[in-house]
């Protein structure tokens, strides 16, 4: 009985359906990432066993190991009311550009004396700057003023928020504003005492000391 031959061929593989779904995903994250912005201070806070998260609306105070305070609050358009604020609480007038930048922008640790030339660097040089902290003395308290603002303009955002949501038929959820400290471990503690005497004298008694996760 003959043998069959079996005629032999270059198997081809198709590679466009992967080519094209390789560009989607480039496209995708392309279009849905967000640059992330340098932290001008970098803390190694004390460690604990509690593993509660950072809520998402906080007004953030970081101390670093030199005592310096640093501010943030993490929403765009709080920050950008808050700074226009407090512009017009020291006489200082800022740009669109400058607010736009600003509300994109973390923490900062630079009086308002200073905070327009902070604004206007790019990121890399803002790593360079060596922030003195927020004033918080009693003739001084610019971070006092940051706290109490932001408080204002988060609650304000909220209020606009719900009466939109009402307007259309559509349930609310707030989430109220948290106030958190972060110090660095070997921040001197009178620093951070006198930050949580800036919140109470705000009248602010309840707020998170953040602390690293410890390992098991």
């Amino acid at each position: 009985m003959p043998k069959i031959k079996i005629s032999k061929g270059n198997p081809s593989l198709d590679m466009t359906p992967m080519v094209d779904l390789a560009f989607l995903l480039v496209t995708f994250f392309m279009l849905t990432a967000s640059v992330r912005v340098s932290e001008p201070v970098i803390v190694d806070s004390p460690s604990s066993t509690s593993d509660k998260l950072l809520p998402d609306n906080v007004i953030l105070i970081t101390v670093d190991d030199k005592g310096k305070p640093f501010y943030n609050i993490n929403n765009y358009d709080v920050r950008r009311k808050t700074l226009e604020k407090m512009g017009q609480q020291y006489k200082i007038t800022f740009t669109e550009k400058e607010k736009e930048r600003f509300g994109k922008m973390t923490s900062f640790g630079v009086p308002m004396s200073r905070l327009k030339e902070y604004i206007n660097m790019d990121d890399p040089q803002r790593l360079k700057v060596n922030s003195p902290g927020i004033p918080m003395d009693s003739l001084h308290n610019e971070l006092g003023d940051w706290i109490q603002f932001g408080r204002i303009e988060a609650a304000r955002q909220a209020k606009t928020q719900k009466d939109k949501a009402e307007s259309v038929g559509r349930a609310f959820k707030y989430e109220p504003l948290r106030f958190a400290i972060k110090a660095d471990g070997q921040a001197n503690y009178i620093a951070v005492k006198e930050v949580i005497k800036v919140f109470t004298d705000k009248d602010i008694y309840r707020f998170n000391l953040i602390t690293n996760l410890e390992s098991e």
